[in-house]
Order: structure tokens, then C-alpha cells, then sequence
């Protein structure tokens, strides 16, 4: 990956491994901006985007999707946990089937790329952004003792609804990438770069990545 041409990082991870938070630091290292799912769907929420809007959209001006997220950031509180809670008065109730937002996403994180160098935190990055050369695809694990103590601090949850959570969504998430990309989210061989949290702090996993970075330029 080189970071004189544009660029795209993508970091999937476990939940409770501390991933979006190396990814957050990671791109402020960069001086890039940093996109998340939360992001994402909270756009695709509050314009109720489809495939056909967002290609209207496109034609119309070219940098549509920066004037988007311009007006939808306000709405992002990046800072309460990992999962966020977007609340506005024009906010759709009309909701999206699970293929129809994946089809959504996947344009808005392609326009993303296209448009600037970020780093994207996102279930299904590695996959999004396969065919983009300048791509770095990263993953961030943790044993399940440091994800449910992570869980726990942020949630504010005991260690055994913790650890539900936990496998609820490894489940959750591995269904949707098993479907729509037709691999394993555990398939190392989707990453170039995989990274176990257990004795790391959030920015020896950046200089890590960094490291990784420096060696290709």
C-alpha cells in the first residue's frame, strides 16, 4: 500500500477486541477521516438511500457524498461506545431489507474510497474493497476473556451477558458475511494483516500497522 497515491484501509474485528478504536486512532495518525458501520447506516437511515437514489444522486453532483455526510455527522456521537445511537426528527422509520443495505453500503463505501483516502471499520470491508489496488485489509482479534472484560467496562454489562452479547453477534456477523460474500470472516487469507490484542494496547496495534505500512513504501 502506498500512502502518496489514494487509499483505503479496512479494519474488520471482533466485537470487544478494541478494533474501531485502533482504526479511529489509526486514521487520525494517518490525518485521514475515519468511517464506521454505525456511520454508514445512520446516512443510509436518515436520506433513506437506495442503489437508485444514490445513482440520482451521483448524476447530479459529483460530490455527493461528501455533501452527505457533511449534513449527517452532526447527528454521530462517536464517543459513547460501540454502538452508537442516532437520533433526529427527520430520521425514516421505513426500514431496509438486509440485501437492500448491503447493496446500499456497499456503493456509499466504494463512493467513499473513490473519493479519499480513510480508513473504514466495517464487517465487510475486506470484501468491498477487494478490487481497489491501494487497499490494506486488516483484522483485529482478542480471546474471548479480554473481549468480555472490554464488553463489560463499555456496556456496563456482567461477564455472562457479556459473553452473549458477544457470541450473539459473532454469529450475526459471520451469517451476513457468509451470505453475501460467500467466505468466512475468519478466513485469514481475506487479510493482509491480522492482529491478537491480548498484550497490546490500541496504539502499539497502530504502530504495528504502521510498521506494516513503511515496509511497502
Amino acid at each position: 500500500m502506498k500512502l502518496n497515491e489514494k487509499y483505503v484501509i479496512s479494519i474488520n474485528r471482533e466485537l470487544g477486541s478494541g478494533g474501531r478504536t485502533v482504526g479511529e486512532k489509526l486514521a487520525r495518525r494517518l490525518g485521514v477521516v475515519f468511517y464506521d458501520k454505525a456511520l454508514i447506516k445512520a446516512l443510509t437511515k436518515h436520506y433513506n438511500l437506495t442503489v437508485e437514489e444514490i445513482e440520482r444522486l451521483k448524476g447530479q453532483n459529483t460530490s455527493w457524498w461528501t455533501d452527505l455526510a457533511r449534513h449527517i455527522i452532526p447527528f454521530y456521537d462517536a464517543a459513547k461506545s460501540e454502538y452508537y445511537h442516532i437520533t433526529s426528527k427527520d430520521m425514516t422509520d421505513k426500514p431496509l431489507t438486509t440485501e437492500e443495505m448491503f447493496k446500499v453500503e456497499t456503493c456509499v463505501l466504494k463512493d467513499i474510497a473513490n473519493n479519499e483516502s480513510c480508513v473504514v471499520a466495517g464487517r465487510s470491508g475486506f470484501f468491498i474493497f477487494r478490487n481497489i489496488p491501494n487497499h490494506l485489509s486488516v483484522l483485529i482479534q482478542a480471546p474471548m476473556k479480554n473481549r468480555i472484560e472490554r464488553v463489560m467496562k463499555k456496556q456496563e454489562k456482567n461477564a455472562t451477558d457479556a459473553q452473549k452479547l458477544i457470541e450473539q453477534v459473532d454469529r450475526m456477523r459471520e451469517n451476513y458475511i457468509k451470505r453475501y460474500t460467500g467466505t468466512s470472516r475468519y478466513d485469514t487469507r481475506n487479510y493482509d494483516l491480522v492482529i491478537n490484542m491480548e498484550d497490546l494496547t490500541e496504539d502499539e496495534a497502530v504502530d504495528i500497522i504502521m510498521g506494516y505500512i513503511e515496509k511497502q513504501q
